[in-house]
Protein backbone atom coordinates (compact mmCIF):
# COMPACT_ATOMS: atom_id res chain seq x y z
CA UNK A 1 0.00 0.00 0.00
CA UNK A 2 1.36 3.40 -1.18
CA UNK A 3 2.08 6.02 1.99
CA UNK A 4 0.21 8.58 0.89
CA UNK A 5 2.42 11.31 2.42
CA UNK A 6 5.45 9.64 0.44
CA UNK A 7 3.90 9.97 -2.49
CA UNK A 8 2.68 13.52 -1.94
CA UNK A 9 6.16 14.41 -1.13
CA UNK A 10 7.91 12.91 -4.45
CA UNK A 11 4.99 14.47 -6.51
CA UNK A 12 5.49 17.72 -5.02
CA UNK A 13 9.19 17.48 -5.17
CA UNK A 14 9.61 16.35 -8.60
CA UNK A 15 6.83 18.86 -9.87
CA UNK A 16 8.75 21.86 -8.57
CA UNK A 17 11.97 21.63 -10.55
CA UNK A 18 9.80 20.13 -13.42
CA UNK A 19 7.87 23.81 -12.86
CA UNK A 20 10.87 25.43 -13.00
CA UNK A 21 12.35 23.86 -16.51
CA UNK A 22 9.32 24.62 -18.11
CA UNK A 23 8.87 27.72 -17.02
CA UNK A 24 12.54 28.77 -18.31
CA UNK A 25 12.07 27.54 -21.47
CA UNK A 26 8.67 29.20 -21.94
CA UNK A 27 9.76 32.84 -20.42
CA UNK A 28 12.97 32.53 -22.46
CA UNK A 29 10.49 31.60 -26.08
CA UNK A 30 8.47 34.51 -25.39
CA UNK A 31 10.57 37.25 -24.29
CA UNK A 32 13.73 36.13 -26.70
CA UNK A 33 16.14 36.38 -23.14
CA UNK A 34 18.71 34.15 -24.90
CA UNK A 35 18.89 32.79 -21.70
CA UNK A 36 21.05 29.47 -22.84
CA UNK A 37 24.23 31.85 -23.15
CA UNK A 38 24.00 30.93 -19.22
CA UNK A 39 25.12 27.43 -19.65
CA UNK A 40 28.00 25.49 -17.84
CA UNK A 41 31.48 26.74 -19.81
CA UNK A 42 33.70 24.33 -18.21
CA UNK A 43 37.15 25.99 -16.96
CA UNK A 44 36.18 29.72 -17.38
CA UNK A 45 36.64 31.22 -14.06
CA UNK A 46 34.99 34.48 -15.16
CA UNK A 47 31.76 32.02 -15.52
CA UNK A 48 31.32 29.48 -13.16
CA UNK A 49 28.04 30.47 -12.33
CA UNK A 50 26.42 27.62 -15.15
CA UNK A 51 27.17 25.38 -12.87
CA UNK A 52 23.80 26.29 -11.23
CA UNK A 53 21.79 27.43 -13.92
CA UNK A 54 22.50 24.94 -17.25
CA UNK A 55 20.13 21.92 -16.26
CA UNK A 56 16.87 24.50 -16.28
CA UNK A 57 18.19 25.22 -19.73
CA UNK A 58 17.27 23.52 -22.79
CA UNK A 59 17.82 23.43 -26.39
CA UNK A 60 14.27 23.05 -27.79
CA UNK A 61 10.88 21.34 -26.83
CA UNK A 62 12.05 17.76 -27.79
CA UNK A 63 15.21 18.64 -25.23
CA UNK A 64 12.98 19.43 -22.34
CA UNK A 65 10.25 16.95 -23.15
CA UNK A 66 12.76 13.84 -23.11
CA UNK A 67 14.49 15.27 -19.61
CA UNK A 68 11.14 15.72 -18.06
CA UNK A 69 9.72 12.59 -18.30
CA UNK A 70 13.08 10.50 -17.48
CA UNK A 71 13.22 13.47 -14.51
CA UNK A 72 9.96 12.75 -13.64
CA UNK A 73 10.36 9.31 -13.09
CA UNK A 74 13.62 8.84 -11.55
CA UNK A 75 13.15 11.70 -8.88
CA UNK A 76 9.63 10.52 -8.11
CA UNK A 77 11.77 7.26 -7.09
CA UNK A 78 14.16 9.14 -5.07
CA UNK A 79 12.22 11.21 -2.85
CA UNK A 80 9.24 8.21 -2.35
CA UNK A 81 11.70 5.07 -1.56
CA UNK A 82 14.82 7.44 0.34
CA UNK A 83 12.37 10.41 1.67
CA UNK A 84 14.52 11.11 4.82
CA UNK A 85 18.08 12.01 2.90
CA UNK A 86 16.31 12.13 -0.42
CA UNK A 87 16.71 16.20 0.00
CA UNK A 88 20.69 16.25 0.50
CA UNK A 89 21.24 13.58 -2.01
CA UNK A 90 19.33 15.77 -4.52
CA UNK A 91 21.35 18.98 -3.60
CA UNK A 92 24.73 16.72 -3.49
CA UNK A 93 23.73 14.91 -6.91
CA UNK A 94 22.78 18.89 -8.32
CA UNK A 95 26.21 20.47 -7.43
CA UNK A 96 28.07 17.61 -8.22
CA UNK A 97 27.46 17.19 -11.36
CA UNK A 98 27.96 20.34 -12.50
CA UNK A 99 31.24 20.73 -10.77
CA UNK A 100 32.70 17.93 -12.46
CA UNK A 101 31.49 18.94 -15.75
CA UNK A 102 32.88 21.95 -15.22
CA UNK A 103 36.53 20.63 -14.23
CA UNK A 104 36.79 17.54 -16.68
CA UNK A 105 34.70 18.95 -19.81
CA UNK A 106 36.85 20.49 -22.72
CA UNK A 107 34.78 23.48 -23.27
CA UNK A 108 31.74 23.70 -24.75
CA UNK A 109 28.31 25.63 -23.37
CA UNK A 110 26.62 22.72 -21.84
CA UNK A 111 22.77 22.27 -21.25
CA UNK A 112 20.32 20.73 -19.81
CA UNK A 113 19.13 18.73 -17.03
CA UNK A 114 20.78 15.48 -18.17
CA UNK A 115 23.51 15.54 -16.12
CA UNK A 116 21.32 15.43 -13.31
CA UNK A 117 19.00 12.46 -14.70
CA UNK A 118 22.41 10.62 -14.94
CA UNK A 119 23.28 11.36 -11.39
CA UNK A 120 19.62 10.32 -10.24
CA UNK A 121 19.50 7.02 -12.10
CA UNK A 122 23.64 6.02 -10.82
CA UNK A 123 22.27 6.96 -7.33
CA UNK A 124 19.49 4.70 -7.81
CA UNK A 125 21.13 1.84 -9.43
CA UNK A 126 24.02 1.62 -6.88
CA UNK A 127 22.27 2.68 -3.69
CA UNK A 128 20.06 -0.37 -4.49
CA UNK A 129 22.80 -2.79 -5.08
CA UNK A 130 25.01 -2.39 -2.37
CA UNK A 131 21.88 -1.76 0.24
CA UNK A 132 20.73 -5.16 2.61
CA UNK A 133 16.84 -4.26 0.80
CA UNK A 134 15.13 -6.37 -1.57
CA UNK A 135 12.88 -3.30 -1.69
CA UNK A 136 15.97 -0.61 -3.18
CA UNK A 137 17.19 -4.00 -5.13
CA UNK A 138 13.75 -4.02 -6.79
CA UNK A 139 13.90 -0.08 -7.62
CA UNK A 140 17.90 -0.72 -9.50
CA UNK A 141 16.19 -3.20 -11.47
CA UNK A 142 13.07 -1.07 -12.53
CA UNK A 143 16.23 1.52 -13.18
CA UNK A 144 18.52 -0.65 -15.23
CA UNK A 145 15.23 -1.83 -17.38
CA UNK A 146 14.07 1.29 -18.13
CA UNK A 147 16.87 3.12 -18.33
CA UNK A 148 19.98 1.11 -19.10
CA UNK A 149 20.45 2.06 -22.32
CA UNK A 150 21.29 5.35 -21.34
CA UNK A 151 24.74 3.94 -20.41
CA UNK A 152 25.98 4.57 -23.78
CA UNK A 153 25.61 8.01 -24.27
CA UNK A 154 28.17 8.13 -21.51
CA UNK A 155 30.55 7.83 -24.32
CA UNK A 156 31.57 10.48 -27.26
CA UNK A 157 29.26 9.04 -29.87
CA UNK A 158 27.58 12.06 -30.97
CA UNK A 159 29.26 15.61 -30.96
CA UNK A 160 25.82 17.59 -30.17
CA UNK A 161 25.20 15.65 -26.94
CA UNK A 162 27.27 16.42 -23.36
CA UNK A 163 28.57 13.05 -22.78
CA UNK A 164 30.85 14.49 -20.33
CA UNK A 165 28.26 16.09 -18.76
CA UNK A 166 26.45 12.38 -18.29
CA UNK A 167 29.63 11.04 -17.22
CA UNK A 168 30.04 13.22 -14.48
CA UNK A 169 26.62 13.19 -13.90
CA UNK A 170 27.17 9.04 -13.36
CA UNK A 171 30.14 9.19 -11.03
CA UNK A 172 28.28 11.94 -8.47
CA UNK A 173 25.50 9.46 -7.95
CA UNK A 174 27.60 6.33 -7.36
CA UNK A 175 29.80 8.65 -4.83
CA UNK A 176 26.33 9.56 -3.17
CA UNK A 177 25.36 6.08 -3.35
CA UNK A 178 28.71 5.21 -1.54
CA UNK A 179 28.84 8.00 0.93
CA UNK A 180 24.99 7.10 1.77
CA UNK A 181 25.05 3.57 2.10
CA UNK A 182 24.30 3.63 6.11
CA UNK A 183 21.65 6.35 6.03
CA UNK A 184 18.07 6.36 4.82
CA UNK A 185 16.01 3.60 4.40
CA UNK A 186 15.67 0.75 6.83
CA UNK A 187 17.30 -2.51 5.70
CA UNK A 188 13.38 -4.38 4.71
CA UNK A 189 15.29 -8.06 4.37
CA UNK A 190 18.71 -9.40 4.88
CA UNK A 191 19.32 -10.15 1.36
CA UNK A 192 22.75 -11.61 2.15
CA UNK A 193 22.04 -13.16 6.17
CA UNK A 194 18.78 -14.73 4.99
CA UNK A 195 18.78 -16.83 8.38
CA UNK A 196 18.49 -13.70 10.07
CA UNK A 197 15.23 -12.95 11.53
CA UNK A 198 15.43 -10.29 13.83
CA UNK A 199 16.97 -7.29 12.44
CA UNK A 200 17.06 -4.45 15.35
CA UNK A 201 16.21 -0.89 14.44
CA UNK A 202 19.53 1.26 14.03
CA UNK A 203 19.09 4.65 15.93
CA UNK A 204 19.59 6.40 12.89
CA UNK A 205 16.88 4.91 11.37
CA UNK A 206 14.53 5.39 14.61
CA UNK A 207 15.46 9.15 14.63
CA UNK A 208 14.73 9.76 11.13
CA UNK A 209 11.52 8.34 10.92
CA UNK A 210 9.89 8.95 14.33
CA UNK A 211 6.44 8.34 13.28
CA UNK A 212 6.81 5.10 11.32
CA UNK A 213 4.86 2.38 13.30
CA UNK A 214 8.12 0.00 13.78
CA UNK A 215 9.03 2.73 15.80
CA UNK A 216 6.12 3.55 17.74
CA UNK A 217 5.81 -0.33 18.76
CA UNK A 218 8.75 -0.32 19.72
CA UNK A 219 8.46 2.63 21.95
CA UNK A 220 5.62 1.23 23.33
CA UNK A 221 7.23 -2.36 23.48
CA UNK A 222 10.24 0.16 26.11
CA UNK A 223 7.73 1.83 28.05
CA UNK A 224 5.87 -1.83 29.14
CA UNK A 225 9.01 -3.28 29.40
CA UNK A 226 9.69 -0.86 31.50
CA UNK A 227 6.65 -1.16 33.42
CA UNK A 228 6.79 -4.69 34.25
CA UNK A 229 10.58 -4.35 35.53
CA UNK A 230 9.19 -0.93 38.05
CA UNK A 231 6.36 -2.97 38.88
CA UNK A 232 8.61 -6.31 39.76
CA UNK A 233 11.25 -4.58 41.40
CA UNK A 234 8.54 -3.04 43.57
CA UNK A 235 6.89 -6.54 44.53
CA UNK A 236 10.64 -7.83 45.29
CA UNK A 237 11.31 -5.55 47.32
CA UNK A 238 13.01 -5.86 51.18
CA UNK A 239 10.51 -5.68 53.57
CA UNK A 240 12.19 -3.86 56.73
CA UNK A 241 9.90 -5.22 59.79
CA UNK A 242 10.75 -2.49 63.00
CA UNK A 243 9.91 -3.92 66.13
CA UNK A 244 9.68 -1.71 69.42
CA UNK A 245 10.93 -3.32 72.62
CA UNK A 246 9.33 -1.96 75.92
CA UNK A 247 12.14 -1.35 78.59
CA UNK A 248 11.19 -1.92 81.69
CA UNK A 249 12.08 0.98 84.30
Amino acid sequence: MLDQNRLFYALWSTMLFVILIWGTYWINEVYALNLRRFGNHPGQWDDWSGIFSFPFLHGDLEHLWNNTATFFTLNGMLFYFYRSIALRIWMLLFLSSGIGLWIFAAGGNHIGASGLIYALASFLFVSGVIRDSKLLLRVSLVVAFLYGGMVWWMLPVDGHISWEGHLSGAISGLVAALLFRNAGPLADLPVFNPNEKDEPLPDWWVTAHPEHPDVIALREAKKKASSIHTHSTSENATRIVYHIKRKDV
